[in-house]
């Protein structure tokens, strides 16, 4: 079994898939990865829209114009309800967008466990999503994925090193290590 590090180096942006059919039931384990994702103070504030028929998902090519996009056998939204997400009360800071951001991770990082492949998408029309897929007012899209079995492989990954993005015990500190 791989560590979760293991799994986390696995996971890459997938730009070209399989036209292979996806599984329901692995389908739901991704979903279910989403659901189960923390969110602040419990309040679940994300939905997930599934688009699986060709038609709709030659319609979302709208919404980001890259043609991998909706060539991959799903795409999944993750939304939000702004209302009813968590809210620091010293500022204000609504969480909706933090929450997704975690559900999004756990359903790639699902994915990628089973064999499937996701591209992290925040680069879309909202305007247009929220119409095709005929969000309720209150439901607002906030990031995308294709998901499918990759028909490309994963290249190196450019990462910053981990000195250069910690800093131990204040924002500043010259004191490097441990």
């Amino acid at each position: 079994m791989q560590s979760f590090l293991e799994l986390a180096e696995k996971r890459y942006s997938v730009r070209k898939y399989k036209n292979t059919p996806i599984d329901d039931t692995l389908l739901l384990k991704v979903l279910q990865a989403g659901r189960i994702a923390p969110s602040a103070a419990n309040k679940q504030p994300c939905y997930f829209v599934v688009v699986r028929e060709q038609e709709q998902r030659t319609r979302m090519a709208s919404v980001y114009k890259r043609p991998w996009f909706s060539e991959a056998p799903i795409i999944i939204t993750v939304c939000i309800d702004r209302k009813t997400c968590w809210v620091r009360s010293q500022d204000n800071q609504a969480y909706a967008q933090a929450d997704a951001a975690i559900a999004m991770d756990h359903l790639t990082l699902a994915a990628t466990e089973i064999g499937l492949g996701t591209c992290w998408i925040a680069a879309f029309n909202p305007i247009e999503a929220r119409n095709i897929l005929k969000l309720p007012d209150n439901i607002e899209p906030v990031v995308m994925t294709p998901l499918g079995y990759p028909a490309d492989s994963n290249g190196p990954k450019d990462r910053k090193k981990l000195e250069e993005i910690v800093f131990w015990e204040y924002f500043g500190n010259s004191h490097k290590d441990p």
